[in-house]
């Protein structure tokens, strides 16, 4: 099930709020898609707002305005008469770009927007700019912690030549500390997100947590049968990075294979290290029967290939940008009643103990991961981890309570808005 169909949900949350309210959404890349933007902007259409999405264009898509179930996309025109990559390097989501200032400008004004949310660190000094000229205040969804996510990038050296003038972590850094005070409102995706940037000069009352759930009825499907040849499956979901850990998946397979257990990991998704760690399988002799590497698959396909596993696995690093944010998957994997295995990453941990769905193990400790599974070899205590964590879902973590505070919080950062205009 897609994104828009989870975010469609969030209209019988019983979310309060002004109705009618226009909200020009500003994502820094091209769109569709993003699961966390799609099910923002679907629940506020759902509620009776007009929804514009302000994207790039990096793939020369047309037509350049296009109207979905979840807003009214507004694609940035490429450079007249310059090659593709021309296009493409000057339309680099950098603050201070003025293709970008232009683009947001015109799509607030064609709007008369309400309120601008800008997804992530990169365009909101730009948000912050046009709003302020056009009156109109400034919500950051906040997905990421921007500054711990570029140092891992940095500490992995992963970084290119570029990266020292438009993602150097000390200057992100700085560029958050100017932002966050300035915003009317953030949004965070866990608790622990919360509370640094309350850290960091944002009010109180400013600060929304709005998780990356999925809907209830992620959580109400019949589980498929699983393989009946004796394999334990192992299942990973996401980017392929270092940082994420799927080099300390690949090491536990290793070391549970060779302790004689029918072992084996499916790993979804793409990334920049995709290519290392399918060289690290090959060195710890894991062929296709105990490293399956998926590639990309489509969101509703992939949730059909998490839901035939035994065991979901968070193995990212517990890092500054881990222990500050919280992966879909957690919830993906409690929806599909699998129980998790996670590693000590402080948001995903405190979940994952508190709901009862699963096991955690030392970060970057493949013979931990190695224990937690162990943990978990009955399958009478799989089933009831996997059942903890699917009644979680059902009882709190969900999109409509989500949804719900998502639809609170920008009706009362207009309404904070307007009456400090006098409006």
């Amino acid at each position: 099930m897609s994104a828009t169909m989870a975010a469609g949900e969030a209209r019988q949350a019983g979310a309060t709020g002004t109705r009618g309210l226009r909200v020009v959404y500003l994502r820094d890349d091209d769109y569709p898609w993003d699961v966390r933007v799609e099910k923002i902007c679907r629940a506020l259409t759902d509620a009776g707002h007009e929804v514009h999405i302000a994207a790039r264009n990096r793939e020369g898509r047309v037509p350049l305005r296009e109207t979905l179930a979840e807003g009214v996309v507004h694609r940035m025109a490429p450079l007249p008469m310059a090659p593709r990559v021309v296009d493409r390097a000057t339309s680099f989501p950098a603050f201070f770009n003025p293709r970008w200032i232009a683009h947001l400008d015109a799509v607030v004004r064609e709007a008369n927007a309400d309120a601008i949310i800008v997804r992530d660190l990169p365009l909101a000094p730009t948000a912050i700019g046009v709003g302020g000229r056009r009156g109109v205040p400034v919500l950051l969804d906040m997905a990421e912690n921007y500054p711990a996510m570029t140092r891992e990038t940095w500490d992995a050296g992963r970084h290119r030549p570029l990266d020292f003038l438009l993602r150097n972590p000390k200057l992100v850094a700085a560029v958050e500390r100017w932002v966050v005070p300035r915003l009317d409102a953030v949004l965070t995706v866990v608790e622990e997100s919360a509370a640094r940037v309350r850290a960091l000069g944002a009010g109180g009352d400013r600060v929304h947590v709005v998780s990356n759930t999925p809907p209830r009825s992620h959580a109400q499907g019949i589980r498929p049968a699983r393989s009946e040849d004796g394999t334990l499956e192992l299942v990973y979901l996401g980017l392929l990075e270092i940082p994420r850990g799927v080099g300390d998946l690949l090491d536990a397979v290793a070391l549970l294979r060779g302790r004689g257990v029918k072992a084996r990991a499916t790993i979804i998704g793409d990334g920049r290290d995709a290519e290392l760690f399918r060289a690290r399988a090959r060195t710890l002799g894991l062929g296709e029967d105990a490293a399956r590497f998926t590639g990309y698959v489509r969101r509703d396909e992939a949730l059909h290939v998490v839901a035939r596993a035994d065991v979901g696995v968070v193995p990212h690093h517990a890092s500054a940008l881990w222990n500050s944010t919280i992966p879909n998957k957690l919830f993906d994997y409690m929806a599909a009643g699998l129980p998790v295995v996670t590693s000590s990453a402080i948001p995903a941990a405190r979940i994952v103990r508190e709901t009862g769905a699963g096991e955690v193990f030392a970060a970057r400790d493949a013979t931990s991961l190695v224990a937690a599974v162990e943990r978990l070899s009955s399958p009478d205590a799989r089933a009831t981890r996997g059942e903890a964590g699917r009644r979680a879902v059902l009882d709190r973590y969900n999109w409509e309570r989500d949804g719900a505070t998502l639809l609170d919080a920008v009706a009362a950062t207009v309404a904070r808005s307007r009456a400090g205009a006098g409006r």
